[in-house]
């Protein structure tokens, strides 16, 4: 297995931290090692927020990269500030229902994912940021559905059932989205 250095970024509000925590969290699920590191601007809504998510096999040096492997970019600020870090060949997934314009890079594979139109198919759009986990997953293989799940559960609780199943729905659409 490679290693997966993820740079999730948005604005604040849209659920930068819960995908990584969820998708860290899915990682340990699967006995492998993982790190979750947030990052705030100086405003928590609306202001701009990423995190930095680590899974590997191997113990993990560092939570903290210069240059992710994959970016998961949900507005076009998130855009500018990592499209240009991101390594060779290495993944861009975007967020086209808010970024309108083309990335310049063309050594990394670019997936636009319309995260906010397919989660109002799904009668909520705060679950955007799950759609475009989904088709991050679909992309990569970094975690299974299933922990994904398990690590839904871990983080809403069975009191949350419903919130729990809404956002499996949002994951499997984004991921069917990018399988088309």
């Amino acid at each position: 297995m490679k290693e997966h250095v993820l740079v999730a970024s948005g604005f604040g509000g849209q659920g930068i931290m819960l995908l990584g925590q969820i998708l860290a969290t899915a990682a340990m699920v699967e006995d492998k090692y993982s790190t979750w590191l947030p990052s705030y601007g100086p405003e928590m809504r609306g202001g701009t927020a990423n995190c930095t998510v680590v899974i590997s096999e191997e113990p993990i040096g560092s939570p903290v990269t210069d240059s992710p492997r994959q970016v998961i970019a949900m507005n076009i600020p998130s855009l500018i500030k990592f499209e240009k870090v991101i390594q060779q060949e290495g993944l861009l997934v975007l967020n086209s229902s808010v970024i309108d314009r083309d990335p310049e890079r063309d050594d990394v594979e670019i997936v636009r994912v319309e995260a906010n139109e397919i989660a109002e198919k799904l009668g909520n759009t705060r679950v955007a940021n799950m759609v475009i986990l989904g088709a991050f997953l679909a992309k990569t293989g970094a975690v299974s559905e299933e922990s994904i799940s398990k690590a839904l559960e871990m983080k809403f609780g069975s009191k949350k059932d419903s919130l729990a199943e809404l956002n499996m729905k949002a994951i499997r659409a984004g991921a069917e989205s990018v399988r088309k």
